[in-house]
């Protein structure tokens, strides 16, 4: 539900659905959820033009997402870590003065393969 809120472009919902989901599981899984829910908040910060939000969550998301290999649990892990860069970039490019002209489309979704169900 956490993914399906994030590419929907639901930052604050997708937040606060994977926190839960984060505070329910013991396996090391829940840093992937940690990792992906600081993302949501970064790109929440983002719409909200708070560039030194954004830039310190930043900075958090990433160790979180580093350990995990390219693809985990059907997420593409790669992608959102290479997006996550993209984004930093264009926003340390654009500046504190400039965050009012980011391009929303650098705000991309998560890939990732639902569970099946059997």
């Amino acid at each position: 539900m956490g993914l399906n809120l994030f590419n929907a472009g639901e930052y604050f919902e997708a937040h606060e659905a994977l926190e839960l989901a984060w505070r329910e599981d013991n396996s090391t899984i829940r840093d992937l959820y940690r990792g992906i829910l600081q993302v949501a908040v970064m790109y929440h910060h983002i719409l909200q033009q708070n560039f030194r939000g954004a830039v310190k969550v930043y900075h958090r998301c990433m160790p979180w997402l580093e350990p995990f290999p390219a693809y985990c649990r059907g997420v593409d892990v790669g992608s959102l870590r290479h997006n996550c860069q993209e984004v930093y970039d264009e926003l340390a490019r654009l500046g504190p003065n400039g965050i009012t002209r980011f391009d929303r489309s650098y705000l991309r979704p998560i890939r990732f393969s639902p569970p099946v169900e059997g």
